[in-house]
């Protein structure tokens, strides 16, 4: 599996949307049982929400400092791809 990445600067919080049946969500349903243990280790007081609710789109929001947020799709993305994406997030400001 990829890297795992250690937040720092103006990233105040992760949090992941996602459907726990929907096809498009397979990657993120397997991101999180591969990678989100590792990640909340390397982070273990970085809040990392995750959200499923049936038929919603999966989408990854950042939270940074004074209340900015970026959002992504995650849809039909691979665990691998899910975990860039993280780190590219987690590298804006």
């Amino acid at each position: 599996m990829a890297k795992i990445i250690k937040f720092s600067g103006a990233l105040k919080e992760l949090r992941v949307h996602l459907c726990p049946i929907s096809p498009c969500c397979k990657g993120v349903r397997e991101f999180i049982q591969k990678c989100y243990v590792p990640l909340k280790k390397a982070n273990p007081n970085f809040p990392i929400l995750i959200r499923e609710c049936q038929g919603v789109q999966p989408k990854l929001w950042a939270r940074y400092d004074l209340g900015k947020e970026a959002c992504v799709s995650l849809k039909d993305l691979k665990a691998e791809e899910v975990m860039s994406k993280i780190d590219e997030l987690s590298c804006k400001s």
